[in-house]
């Protein structure tokens, strides 16, 4: 599977009428793509996302409102120089992953785009066998 990703350079910033996703809204992103589980494994307040027992989205419950989030290493300097939202991955490699602030800054189209890239990086490693059902696995072609 070749995994895709729309560069940050064409992502529109000035977009006013782009809402800021809440956790139900990312919960339910995440979860209803396919071979995706969900669980608390490090403590009752950081909810992790995996597919096929691989994480590929984290998020803390309490605090400020933060998602860990994998990507390619190129494209994760490229997001950090241009977004300050986007930081080095927090407790994380901060070559393959990054913590991405979920302050009302980024456009929704711009984290669902990182959400699928994630998922899409892991789906990608796992031997043909634990793949999920091939399926779409972004949103724009139906999930």
């Amino acid at each position: 599977m070749e995994v895709k990703y729309i560069p940050a350079d064409s992502v529109c910033l000035q977009d006013s009428n782009h809402e800021a996703m809440n956790i139900e809204e990312f919960r339910e992103y995440c979860i209803q793509k396919p071979g995706v589980t969900e669980e608390f494994p490090f403590d009752e307040t950081t909810l992790v996302f995996k597919v096929q027992g691989k994480m590929f989205a984290l998020t803390n419950l309490e605090g400020d409102w933060n998602l860990a989030l994998k990507c390619d290493p190129d494209r994760a300097i490229e997001l950090r120089e241009q977004f300050p939202a986007i930081q080095p991955g927090y407790h994380m490699s901060k070559i393959h992953w990054n913590t991405v602030a979920m302050d009302g800054s980024l456009p929704q189209k711009l984290v669902l785009d990182l959400i699928d890239h994630s998922y899409q990086l892991v789906v990608a490693k796992l031997p043909k066998g634990k793949k999920p059902h091939p399926q779409s696995f972004s949103r724009e072609e139906g999930t």
